[in-house]
């Protein structure tokens, strides 16, 4: 059996037809039904029913597409395999993060992965945990960082901690100083005005969360906004608002440290657990674990 063999029956499979199967291909039809005669003879079964010129499968050949497709789809991956591993001068890397990562970490770690691999394209996609768990179990994904444990039970994953990250409270340098001592509790934002970011993401949660843990709703001056938007919300003195300190660094605003045992998350690098991460995929998680020490870790 070959795989050419069962690259031109899938064809006809799903074409229902010698001719235009032959012609996706790009062969010749006699030779195309040579084939899948000889495919035919070495199983010992017909795989298609030809009546009146009309091609469906037989019994043998609707148990056989299914193993067809996954033959030739693990030889395709074995074929991207071995040129991924030619040095990666060529591929493609599709990473998920969530915005705030987008922000800080993943600029510096996709500059260091450019800088060895200039022939890979690189795609990212902005999102939260949740979706980015979703779309890393459809396939479209091979890598995502998230934000971890999830709130919600998602399909099968292989997860490495990365770095434990503290939270920060930042404010409009043109504002008072929020809470007392350089340092503020998570008690204290119960009567202060808060930038909040829209549904669905992670610090959103998490910020939600802190303040029911505290026994208090927390009340927002304005909500709906992506990173950006927060912060420049933050910035012309509209609330205060809960992120990650490597976004606190860069963002030119007052960053108010939270009370000891303060508030943090874990960020975390996801892939699924069923399949291996192409070879690109490999290389960017151990370029991300490499730059760990380079960033707060308090775990």
């Amino acid at each position: 059996m070959q795989l050419q063999q069962l690259r031109y029956f899938t064809a006809v499979a799903e074409t229902r037809h010698f001719t235009r199967a032959a012609r996706r291909e790009h062969v010749a039809q006699p030779s195309l039904s040579q084939q899948i005669r000889a495919l035919e003879r070495e199983l010992g079964a017909e795989l298609f029913s030809r009546a009146r010129g009309h091609i469906t499968l037989t019994d043998a050949g609707a148990a056989l597409l299914p193993l067809a497709r996954r033959i030739l789809a693990d030889a395709e991956t074995a074929r991207r395999e071995v040129q991924e591993v030619a040095q990666l001068r060529r591929g493609r890397l599709r990473l998920g993060a969530t915005p705030s990562l987008c922000a800080s970490l993943v600029p510096d770690v996709l500059r260091t992965f450019r800088d060895s691999y200039p022939g890979v394209d690189l795609k990212v996609h902005e999102d939260g945990s949740q979706d980015l768990v979703r779309i890393l179990a459809t396939g479209d994904l091979d890598l995502a960082l998230i934000i971890t444990p999830l709130t919600a039970q998602g399909p099968a994953l292989t997860t490495t901690e990365l770095l434990r990250e503290d939270l920060v409270v930042i404010s409009s340098p043109a504002e008072p100083a929020p809470g007392e001592g350089g340092r503020i509790r998570v008690a204290d934002l119960r009567d202060q005005p808060l930038v909040m970011f829209r549904h669905g993401y992670d610090l959103r949660e998490l910020t939600v969360a802190a303040c029911h843990g505290a026994g208090f709703e927390p009340s927002f001056s304005v909500e709906g906004g992506e990173m950006d938007a927060v912060l420049g919300f933050v910035r012309a003195g509209l609330g205060l608002a809960v992120v990650p300190s490597m976004v606190a660094d860069r963002s030119g605003l007052r960053a108010t440290p939270f009370a000891p045992p303060g508030l943090h998350r874990t960020i975390s690098v996801a892939h699924r657990g069923d399949v291996s991460p192409p070879r690109a995929a490999r290389e960017l998680q151990r370029i991300l674990m490499s730059h760990r020490g380079r960033f707060p870790d308090l775990g």
